[in-house]
Protein backbone atom coordinates (compact mmCIF):
# COMPACT_ATOMS: atom_id res chain seq x y z
CA UNK A 1 0.00 0.00 0.00
CA UNK A 2 2.93 2.35 0.57
CA UNK A 3 4.22 1.63 -2.54
CA UNK A 4 1.39 2.98 -4.33
CA UNK A 5 1.16 5.93 -2.10
CA UNK A 6 4.30 7.16 -3.23
CA UNK A 7 3.38 6.06 -6.69
CA UNK A 8 0.64 8.46 -7.13
CA UNK A 9 2.34 11.55 -4.98
CA UNK A 10 5.19 11.29 -7.82
CA UNK A 11 2.47 11.26 -10.18
CA UNK A 12 1.06 14.35 -8.75
CA UNK A 13 4.15 15.77 -8.38
CA UNK A 14 4.50 15.47 -12.29
CA UNK A 15 1.39 16.90 -12.91
CA UNK A 16 1.91 19.94 -10.51
CA UNK A 17 5.30 20.91 -12.13
CA UNK A 18 4.08 20.63 -14.99
CA UNK A 19 1.12 23.54 -14.37
CA UNK A 20 3.67 25.53 -12.33
CA UNK A 21 6.00 25.54 -15.85
CA UNK A 22 2.43 26.22 -18.08
CA UNK A 23 1.93 29.49 -15.09
CA UNK A 24 5.26 30.77 -15.87
CA UNK A 25 5.07 30.48 -19.02
CA UNK A 26 2.40 32.18 -19.38
CA UNK A 27 3.02 35.09 -17.03
CA UNK A 28 6.35 35.88 -19.13
CA UNK A 29 8.44 37.02 -16.09
CA UNK A 30 12.19 37.46 -16.54
CA UNK A 31 12.82 37.15 -12.49
CA UNK A 32 10.57 34.61 -12.45
CA UNK A 33 11.91 30.56 -12.26
CA UNK A 34 12.90 29.50 -15.64
CA UNK A 35 10.29 26.98 -17.30
CA UNK A 36 13.44 24.78 -18.49
CA UNK A 37 13.90 23.92 -15.02
CA UNK A 38 10.56 23.56 -14.13
CA UNK A 39 10.18 21.02 -16.62
CA UNK A 40 13.49 19.35 -16.63
CA UNK A 41 12.35 18.23 -13.00
CA UNK A 42 9.16 16.89 -14.34
CA UNK A 43 11.00 14.95 -16.82
CA UNK A 44 13.46 13.86 -13.67
CA UNK A 45 10.75 13.04 -11.35
CA UNK A 46 9.38 11.11 -14.57
CA UNK A 47 11.98 8.65 -14.82
CA UNK A 48 11.92 8.40 -11.29
CA UNK A 49 8.60 6.80 -11.26
CA UNK A 50 8.75 4.48 -13.94
CA UNK A 51 12.72 3.37 -12.54
CA UNK A 52 10.55 3.18 -9.00
CA UNK A 53 7.68 0.97 -10.70
CA UNK A 54 10.48 -1.55 -12.47
CA UNK A 55 11.91 -1.85 -9.28
CA UNK A 56 8.85 -2.67 -7.51
CA UNK A 57 7.27 -5.04 -9.69
CA UNK A 58 11.11 -6.66 -9.54
CA UNK A 59 10.93 -7.11 -6.47
CA UNK A 60 7.41 -8.17 -5.66
CA UNK A 61 6.53 -5.20 -3.66
CA UNK A 62 3.40 -4.49 -6.69
CA UNK A 63 2.02 -7.22 -8.82
CA UNK A 64 0.93 -6.16 -12.78
CA UNK A 65 -2.02 -7.36 -14.00
CA UNK A 66 -1.72 -10.31 -15.91
CA UNK A 67 -4.41 -9.98 -18.45
CA UNK A 68 -5.18 -6.68 -19.87
CA UNK A 69 -8.88 -7.40 -20.93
Amino acid sequence: MLVKIIIALLLIFIVLNLFKALFVMLKNDPDGPSISQLLGRRVMFSAFAMIFIIVAIMLGWITPNSSPF
